[in-house]
């Protein structure tokens, strides 16, 4: 396994209704993520995040530079559970696309909304969840796809920061009971600092990595913990925001 490398990358897209006009996302990104590491990638709006996680899944090609990655799943920002299809269903699509028979795509998701809180609402349709039991739902969903790699792209931005909060420690267990490597991009500062082992802060479009901090610190970690944040307000000033 090789995890996530990402070396001198540029992607130049043709902006539509604008004849000959090319935007550049990226331009000489770099990223790593060992095997069973999380990396939080933290920048401003249109930097080019979410075209590094498609990147590293492979839903786009480099115009220049190289992406080598272990087989990677895409949880995008909306949940995109069927409103039509239970919980359950939803979740054992991830199966399904891999070839297992409907009835024992179903038997083998149960056993996983026991482990993550989500029994008892196998039969409710999205409809009826909340929101944090919909991003739940939606990540039992991108485990079950059997990816190494998982690329979150913002999975709680729709949340309150309640159950946004709620959330980030309910992550932070799953993925001490299933790791995986992870590359996690998010908004917000703290989230980062409080998920991931290393933040990498990307510059404005064109973006590229600017700054990597090592978190370095035992979980599970608090927004309000002293060593937490030291490191948001140095992320903070690495993307020139104030801390």
């Amino acid at each position: 396994m090789e995890g996530v490398r990402v070396d001198g990358v540029e992607r130049v897209f043709r902006a539509r209704g604008r004849r000959g006009v090319e935007v550049v996302a990226l331009h000489g990104m770099d990223l790593r993520a060992a095997p069973g590491e999380i990396v939080a990638v933290v920048g401003a709006s249109g930097c080019g995040k979410s075209t590094l996680l498609e990147l590293v899944c492979g839903l786009q090609a480099p115009d220049a530079g190289t992406v080598a990655a272990d087989p990677a799943v895409l949880m995008p920002q909306r949940d995109l559970l069927l409103p039509w299809a239970s919980a359950l269903d939803n979740a054992a699509l991830a199966l399904r696309v891999r070839g297992v028979p409907a009835r024992r795509a179903r038997v083998e998701a149960v056993p996983w909304f026991e482990r993550f809180g989500l029994s008892g609402f196998e039969d409710a349709r999205p409809a009826a969840l909340s929101g944090g039991m919909r991003q739940r739902v939606a990540f039992v969903r991108t485990l079950l796809a059997g990816k190494p790699v998982l690329a979150l792209d913002e999975p709680f931005a729709a949340l309150d920061a309640l159950t946004r909060q709620e959330m980030q420690g309910w992550l932070a267990r799953v993925l001490a009971e299933e790791p995986r490597t992870v590359v996690l991009v998010t908004h917000d500062v703290e989230e980062a600092v409080v998920l991931a082992d290393r933040v990498v802060v990307m510059s404005p479009r064109p973006g590229r990595a600017v700054a990597e901090l090592e978190v370095g610190l035992a979980r599970p970690r608090h927004r309000t913990d002293v060593a937490v944040v030291a490191l948001r307000e140095r992320a903070l000033e690495a993307l020139g925001a104030p801390a």
